[in-house]
């Protein structure tokens, strides 16, 4: 089993320290690694491959930062899980050294959680779709980095309704009325941390 942390709300620039931090350790140690959970306030990161139109009329915090992909909004209407782990491992050849299998496995995981509230998801169909969609609506976005085969960033799930989210941004490239949550789509609240859990073990069975 892969160790969990839960580090709550947390900003997003203390949560990215704690990331590089742990980065640098499994670097040193080649141990394991950990999923991290969390929710982070209101805040717009850029990726590498963000445009100049991507960001337009967001009024909040912005961060430019190293993962792969474009803008994107995180929030605390979302579930944010960053896999920690050392893909050069022995014995966990599913995602060695193979950064496609590995953001497959991450949705796969994703979608597997979702299948528990009835809602049948799918992942990526084309080199600019990664993520998790149901229908034509995004649901869950990724974005990784590696450094010395130390993966960080994660994904994103959308559990509860957010009138901030996504305003004055595409995020991924997107219209933000693509963009959907859970609770949009079952009618009811979601637990984060019911979500969290039964994710989780779905992470803990492909990873």
């Amino acid at each position: 089993m892969l160790k969990i942390e839960d580090w709550g709300l947390i900003n997003y620039d203390q949560a990215l320290a704690k990331q590089l931090s742990k980065v640098e350790e499994l670097i040193e140690t080649r141990e394991t690694g950990a999923l991290i959970f969390c929710t982070h306030p209101p805040i717009v990161t850029l990726g590498r491959k963000t445009q100049s139109d991507d960001v337009f009329a967001w009024k909040g915090e912005i961060q430019e930062i190293s993962r792969g992909g474009r803008a994107t909004y995180h929030g605390p209407s979302q579930l944010v899980v960053y896999p920690i782990l050392n893909l050069e491992l022995p014995g966990f050849q599913r995602r060695q050294k193979d950064i496609d299998s590995f953001l497959r496995q991450i949705e796969e995981a994703i979608i597997a959680t979702l299948k528990k509230y009835n809602i049948n998801a799918h992942g990526k169909k084309n080199a600019d779709d990664t993520g998790v969609w149901v229908e034509n609506k995004k649901i869950a976005s990724l974005g990784i980095a590696v450094k010395k085969w130390i993966s960080y960033h994660g994904a994103a799930i959308n559990l509860s309704h957010d009138s901030q989210a996504f305003q004055g941004m595409k995020p991924c490239g997107l219209s933000a009325d693509l963009m959907t949550n859970l609770e949009t789509l079952t009618g009811e609240k979601v637990s984060h941390e019911l979500f969290q859990n039964v994710l989780n073990l779905e992470l803990q069975t492909r990873l």
